[in-house]
């Protein structure tokens, strides 16, 4: 474990020395534009692992990305090495097609707290709802960020993530097969605790979401990364390009359709992802990820 191989891994060259919130966002910053939210794995034959060491292997020497599980859980190695106060969350991920959120804990993210205040740092969550910023955590406040607007609402302990959206002006609407893309204002995103974890207990669900039928990450292969301005997906063959506020409080979303041999030119130019083995890519599933 080598924190100045992983500043490399994601071009951080700012100072690091003093735990702070400015620091804080700009390595979490690099971070979520350097290492893509994806779950190729399950897609290429191997299986994820939920060792740090696999995990630091994987992401900062392999130059992969990771899904929440990988990405939180090294960055809450790199913060706690940089003398950061963090505590592991579970949450339960909203799944908008069935109105609900899932029955179990499916979704780590972190707790950092600095000068007596307490911020969700959440590296892994990836697409159109990734964080940007650490968010205060404050119920019912509106926290304007580049994606949108985040906010946290706390009711018996609960806490529950939404995002509000923009208007999406999509040139190539033909292929956009999101069923919701002007009717859906806000978000929800996940529900969870403050109750600590311990990487432990989400080793059951790790095994669960990269084998069962019937997980989004069994039906679906995605690769998504934050760019300066917006984001980029791959998910089955079909590369979005988001491009935020592009315009008018609206944003652009470019959609292509990939034919197979233009897989792999893709995943390095777009994603920086140079994969091992063969890649299956796959789109099965009906749950939109927009």
């Amino acid at each position: 474990m080598d924190i100045k191989e992983y500043f490399a891994r994601i071009s951080y060259r700012g100072s690091y020395d003093k735990p702070d919130l400015a620091t804080l966002t700009d390595i979490f910053q690099h971070h979520i534009r350097a290492v893509p939210f994806e779950n190729l794995s399950i897609h290429c034959g191997e299986s994820i692992e939920l060792d740090l060491e696999a995990t630091y292997n994987k992401i900062v020497r392999k130059k992969r990305g990771g899904w929440c599980m990988e990405n939180n859980h090294l960055l809450s190695w790199v913060l706690k090495t940089l003398g950061y106060d963090v505590t592991l969350l579970g949450s339960k991920v909203y799944v908008p097609e069935y109105d609900a959120y899932a029955d179990e804990i499916d979704h780590l993210l972190l707790k950092v707290v600095l000068d007596n205040k307490s911020y969700i740092v959440d590296g892994g969550f990836g697409m159109a709802y990734q964080i940007w910023q650490p968010l205060e955590l404050v119920s019912g406040t509106d926290q304007p960020q580049t994606p949108g607007v985040f906010r946290l609402l706390e009711e018996s302990g609960v806490w529950y993530l939404e995002k509000v959206k923009r208007k999406q002006w999509v040139p190539n609407q033909s292929i956009s097969t999101s069923h919701n893309v002007e009717k859906e204002v806000c978000r929800r995103v996940y529900l969870f605790t403050l109750q600590p974890r311990d990487i432990e207990e989400f080793r059951a669900r790790n095994a669960h979401l990269q084998t069962a039928p019937d997980s989004l990450f069994v039906t679906k292969s995605i690769c998504s990364l934050q760019t300066p301005d917006g984001i980029r997906a791959l998910v089955g063959w079909k590369l979005t390009e988001i491009k935020y506020n592009y315009k008018d409080n609206m944003d652009l979303v470019e959609i292509r359709i990939l034919a197979d041999e233009e897989m792999e030119k893709t995943l390095k130019e777009k994603f920086n992802v140079t994969l091992d083995k063969k890649f299956v890519p796959i789109n099965t599933s009906r749950l939109s990820l927009f």
